[in-house]
Formats: structure tokens, sequence, C-alpha cells
């Protein structure tokens, strides 16, 4: 009963101390790399219960950013859907490999719904890299944040990717 008591006591205390501390400031983004991915042509999947289903199919490219430099490794694909409701969401899996020939394997998603003017804000993705333990094990863990736009690749389709981690501020 004591310490109930003294937590009673303490609760008051503690909350008006949380309220009256300043706002922790949020996290900044810094850049990692970027990507240039080549596409082949969509394979339709067909409708589902969720959506029409689409596959990409990704033949290659380039990265680059501070400290990494390589190509899209061909044979990934991107999992895509289109709900009733207006959203898009893809799911991307494929690798890259460093110029020194690291294997990375990348994990790449996000989903954007139209707006009630009926158009598609900003698409923005969470990654999620794997890394082999050494020089690019900084990349496991860590929250990442991705920017993707549809471009082309000499007359190709493909898409143009920028990834940032959070870090503190």
């Amino acid at each position: 009963m004591k310490i109930a008591a003294a937590l009673t006591l303490l609760l008051p205390l503690w909350a008006t101390a949380l309220h009256a501390a300043a706002p922790p400031s949020p996290p900044r983004l810094e850049f990692v790399f970027e990507e240039a991915v080549t596409l082949a042509s969509d394979v339709p999947f067909g409708n589902t219960p969720w959506g029409k289903r689409n596959i990409v199919p990704i033949t290659g490219g380039t990265f680059q950013g501070p400290g990494l430099h390589g190509h899209i490794v061909p044979g990934g694909w991107d999992w895509q859907l289109t709900t009733p409701g207006g959203c898009f969401a893809l799911k991307a899996d494929y690798m890259i490999q460093e110029d020194d020939g690291t294997m990375i394997h990348v994990l790449n998603q996000g989903t954007v719904c139209q707006n009630e003017r009926g158009t598609h804000e900003a698409l923005f993705t969470t990654p999620v890299f794997e890394a082999p333990k050494g020089k690019y094990d900084w990349l496991n863990g860590g929250a990442y944040v991705g920017t993707l736009e549809v471009t082309k690749v000499d007359g190709k389709p493909a898409v143009h990717i920028r990834y940032y981690r959070a870090t503190n501020p």
C-alpha cells in the first residue's frame, strides 16, 4: 500500500514535469545514395480481392552516394497494387552490387493515396537494407526514407530513387 500511495503522490508531479519539458527535436535526414533503376515492361498479374496487381521486372541501373557506387543487379522485381479506393502501393525487392563486388539487398516499400483533388502526392518509401558484415554494415538497421520519381534512362522506363537516413539533430 505504501508504494501505491507514493505513486499516487508522484504521478501528478511527473506528469507536470513531462508537459513542461521542451518537445524533442525531430530527426534530420542525411543523404545516403541515389539510384537510377531501369525497368522492363509491366507484367499484369490481374485483379485480386485487394485490387489490381502488377509486376515490373528490374533490369539494372546504377547507384552512387558518399562512399557508395555500383550497379543494380538485374533480376529484381517491383510488386505493385492499385486499390479500388485510389491508393497505389509498391514493394520492390532487388540487389545492388558495390564496385568492390559486395552485394547489398534492398527491400523498398511505399504507398500513396489520392488526395481530395483526385491526384497523388509524392511517393515516399521505407527501405530496408541488408549488407554483409564489414565495410557496409552501417546500412543494416536504422530508419530510412526514400523519394521515388518515374523517369527514363536511355529512353527506357526507370525510377530515380534517393535514400536518406534519419539521424539525431
